[in-house]
């Protein structure tokens, strides 16, 4: 069979790549081993939204008492949360098959290998192969969980994030390694409904790619709830003892043994490069992803490569933007380069963490001379009614030009307003004009021009 564009992987990368593809008149198919949507979609983003909503509203139930309302004891259905993110995902699912079908997309159900000569072979469940040819083929083969060597997952004692939404019983205590995005989000799901928690985390804090505010206030936050934070600690070995996962760790102090029933290794990802056929064709590989250009292609003509596999952010969105700049330039257009300084980054624990740009100390490294605009949660009229008050909105100003170069929120729903700064970077606002930005009252929002009054000293709430 032949097309013009064929896409290897359907999550976030492959299946929107494949839409655009589509919808610029190419002659489109993906091909996809497990479940359209990938991982985001059925054992990532989506579904631990869904279970980080399930936390979110026994928290609510729990703390019902703060808004007026009396209710009996509250108990959570671990089952039930898990059975309905599933459901959550299996939805979504349903749904990329639909977009594939309005949108004429072909989906080949198998593994797939890259041959030279423009081919895919598909081999499907039975072992059954075909060849497919395209003029462009588009690798989307995203990531998978991270194996320490010092951690081996075994998928019951010592699990990724695959096994952490599926678990068949509610442990009692959990180890959790790493405190990236995956790492905190588990970390608060599980402390909400009852699990002991303990986050270690090999550098000085915990989300270090953050702002250092952030870090401090997602640990004080953090410890106000009951989850054990160690940061500068490395987990040295897991050993079992009877039922009991006994985790070793040195820190600064020493050495520490930590008992826990499941530890869940959250150290990252690392790309799905391997058995795809790279080394056939002649792709270039560097430190674990394909080499790329600005426009996503390989070194070889006719190939490309998106999303985790290649340089750059492990994120969905970011993967999205990549797969519609590469099949835009390969039906003639003229895409503007991604940039990936503008990228948000959001984690979804409680409370919540959204940024984008530059933190205060990178700014001050690329030699900024730096205006900085803090505003707090705890002076917002609405986070007061709402009963969330924990964090705040900082802005980071170039002093001179009075340009934007980071925005960095931790507090209730800030996910939902970090893109708010992004379109604002995009554009190029100044802190000037940002202030004159009339933003409606009473709302979160508010703080973000609060932030920025604040950067130039005209702020009003504090």
């Amino acid at each position: 069979m032949k097309y013009d564009v064929i896409v290897l992987g359907s999550g976030p990368g492959g299946y929107v790549t494949a839409i655009r593809a589509s919808q610029l008149g190419l002659k489109t198919a993906v091909v996809e081993r497990e479940a359209l949507g990938g991982i985001c979609l059925n054992w990532g983003c989506i579904p631990t939204k869904a279970l980080l909503k399930s936390a979110n509203v026994f928290e609510y139930i729990e703390h019902a008492e703060d808004y007026g309302i009396s209710v009996a004891t509250p108990k959570a259905d671990f089952g039930g949360m898990v059975k309905r993110s599933r459901g959550v995902a299996d939805g979504m699912s349903k749904g990329v098959q639909f977009l594939m079908k309005k949108n004429k997309i072909d989906v080949i159900m198998g593994t797939g290998k890259l041959l030279p000569g423009k081919q895919l072979e598909v081999t499907d469940e039975g072992g059954k192969k075909q060849s497919l040819h395209a003029d462009h083929i588009i690798i989307a083969t995203g990531a998978r969980s991270r194996h320490l060597p010092s951690i081996p997952q075994d998928g019951k004692n010592i699990i990724g994030y695959r096994e952490a939404m599926t678990l068949k019983t509610q442990p009692k205590r959990m180890v959790v390694v790493g405190s990236g995005a995956i790492g905190v989000e588990f970390a608060y799901f599980y402390n909400a409904i009852g699990t002991e928690v303990t986050v270690i985390e090999y550098q000085d804090r915990i989300v270090p790619v953050e702002d250092s505010d952030v870090s401090k206030q997602l640990e004080k936050s953090f410890k106000k709830t009951g989850i054990k934070v160690m940061t500068s600690s490395e987990v040295l070995s897991v050993k079992s003892k009877g039922s009991d996962q006994i985790v070793q760790v040195k820190t600064k102090k020493g050495e520490e043994a930590i008992a826990c029933d499941v530890v869940l290794s959250a150290a990252g990802v690392v790309a799905n490069i391997e058995n795809i056929g790279l080394e056939d064709v002649g792709i270039v590989v560097d430190a674990g992803k394909v080499v790329v250009d600005d426009y996503y292609a390989t070194n070889i003509p006719g190939y490309y490569a998106i999303g985790d596999c290649v340089p750059g952010p492990s994120l969905a969105h970011v993967a999205s933007a990549e797969g519609i700049t590469c099949v835009e330039k390969i039906a003639g257009h003229s895409p503007d380069p991604i940039d990936y300084g503008n990228i948000p980054g959001c984690t979804y624990c409680f409370p919540e963490v959204a940024s984008v740009g530059m933190t205060e100390a990178q700014a001050q490294e690329a030699g900024h001379e730096v205006k900085v605009g803090k505003f707090p949660f705890s002076a917002s009229g609405k986070a007061s009614a709402s009963g969330h008050k924990d964090g705040f909105v900082k802005l980071v100003f170039d002093a001179k030009y009075g340009e934007l170069l980071g925005g960095h929120m931790i507090g209730a729903n800030v996910t939902e307003m970090v893109a708010e700064l992004v379109a604002l970077r995009k554009l190029e606002t100044t802190g000037h004009e940002l202030i004159k930005t009339i933003h409606p009252h009473p709302t979160l929002s508010e703080a973000v021009m609060e932030a920025a009054a604040a950067a130039y000293g005209e702020v009003i709430h504090l």
